[in-house]
């Protein structure tokens, strides 16, 4: 199977790659799906980032599915966001406003200079502003961490999008059944510090940018 081998709704596939950076630079965690060594099935949530036409991941090196992917090994990124519930006048029509990326091929582990590059964009994607505020990486700690890239190409990605309403004809939904989009989205809560380690402290301009960027709803599409 290929990822040009979609047989169900073919018109929600978008291949614009601007589309699929925004969704890849809004989402915060990913699924990574391979085959482990022995044969079975493997997935696993992580933390992932873009940067440029790289996902990058991480973890820790004693995980040993994820030294299966740091050798070389055929895997799949997913990820996705709930836009909202499409609430119809059946249960079978019902549906959801969504979008979703799928990219698959080989992750190559990252070493050296390049994986503390690779660790900073991570940071620098995932919390803007927020390695200014903390002590820098020691080599200890870039060590233990396995850095995995995964090449974006014009090829070994398909995103889908489903948006709008239920489509349903309104002169055939009867009478007294309210019909419509409940839109979701992720929102942050207030900044609780640790008690005893700089509860008394100002919260600092890189967690305030990003109570900012979940306070509001994203612009309807």
């Amino acid at each position: 199977m290929t990822l040009d081998d979609l047989t169900r709704k073919k018109d929600r596939r978008l291949a614009e790659r601007e589309e699929l950076d925004r969704l890849l630079d809004e989402v915060l965690v990913a699924t990574l799906s391979t085959v482990s060594a022995d044969g079975r099935p493997w997935v696993v949530p992580m933390l992932l980032a873009r940067h440029g036409d790289r996902l990058l991941l991480h973890g820790s090196t004693g995980a040993g599915a994820l030294r299966q992917v740091a050798t070389g090994a055929e895997a799949v990124v997913c990820v996705y966001v709930v836009d909202g519930l499409v609430l119809a006048s059946s249960m079978f029509e019902h549906s959801a406003n969504y979008r979703s990326a799928v990219v698959r091929g080989p992750l190559v582990r990252v070493t050296g200079e390049e994986a503390w590059t690779a660790l900073d964009a991570v940071s620098d994607a995932l919390l803007p502003g927020r390695r200014d505020e903390v002590r820098p990486m020691l080599d200890k700690e870039v060590a233990a961490t396995v850095a995995l890239a995964l090449d974006l190409t014009d090829d070994n990605w398909i995103l889908k999008v489903r948006s709008g309403g239920t489509g349903e004809d309104p002169a055939e939904v009867p009478d007294g059944t309210w019909t419509g989009v409940l839109p979701l989205h992720t929102v942050a809560g207030d900044p609780e510090p640790t008690p005893g380690a700089g509860d008394a402290l100002p919260v600092p301009p890189a967690v305030t940018a990003l109570q900012e960027r979940f306070s509001a709803p994203s612009p309807p599409r």
